[in-house]
């Protein structure tokens, strides 16, 4: 698979103060580039996914986060190549990986910021001993991203009519320069279901999300039948 890799991402340390963000780096060193940040995603001991994309026709250069809490591994899923740069190693999408791995509470999380450049062609590594299969794209990424707001609300996504799905993962998070409130979180309620692969979401919240720009993701991986 083209996207095996996971390659560690840079993340910040220092915990974040309310009210404020830290700086990040995800631009640093470039001479053009668009920052873009992602919500505050709530992580846990489960690994969790957050898919964010650059504007049409720029790719990934640069990936910063930021942390609620010093105990959340963080990385991002690559593809192989050489040399490894924008372009070959990443595209217009970056996949987080977060995981709560010590300490933190209900609303532990991760901040995502991807630092994205103009898109330009790069080349790839061909074998000549002998042709084996190269690395390909053997899965592809859907995801949905739903608002949550006071109440329920229910949507259902499925592969393509060529596709299978594979696997099928969700991520709460909360737009905003300081980490969600306990409270915000404890009060959304996430259920997902498949059948017959389509993949049905149901986002119970309370009110204490009133006002909160808070999002479900949800992220499919399918696979050609």
């Amino acid at each position: 698979m083209r996207r095996l890799a996971v390659l560690v991402a840079v993340a910040a340390t220092a915990a974040v103060a309310a009210g404020s963000a830290a700086a990040t780096n995800e631009c640093r060193g470039l001479q053009v580039c668009v920052p873009v940040a992602g919500p505050w995603v709530v992580a846990s001991p489960g690994r969790v996914e957050f898919q964010l994309s650059c504007p049409k026709r720029f790719i990934v250069a640069g990936l910063d986060a930021e942390l609620s809490v010093r105990g959340i591994e963080l990385g991002f899923v690559g593809s192989l190549g050489s040399p490894v740069n924008p372009g070959i190693t990443t595209s217009r999408d970056a996949v987080f990986l977060g995981r709560l791995v010590r300490g933190g509470n209900a609303a532990s999380s991760f901040r995502p910021h991807i630092g994205c450049v103009p898109a330009s062609g790069g080349g790839r590594r061909t074998p000549t001993a002998y042709r084996p299969f190269p690395p390909g794209k053997a899965t592809t990424r859907l995801a949905l991203t739903v608002q949550v707001r006071p109440g329920t609300v229910t949507r259902t996504a499925r592969c393509g009519a060529r596709e299978r799905l594979v696997t099928a993962t969700y991520a709460l998070g909360f737009f905003g320069d300081a980490p969600p409130p306990v409270s915000a979180v404890r009060a959304v309620h996430v259920r997902r279901s498949v059948r017959s692969g389509a993949v049905r979401l149901s986002v119970q919240a309370g009110p204490a999300v009133a006002g909160a720009r808070a999002v479900v993701q949800l992220d499919l991986m399918c696979a050609p039948r």
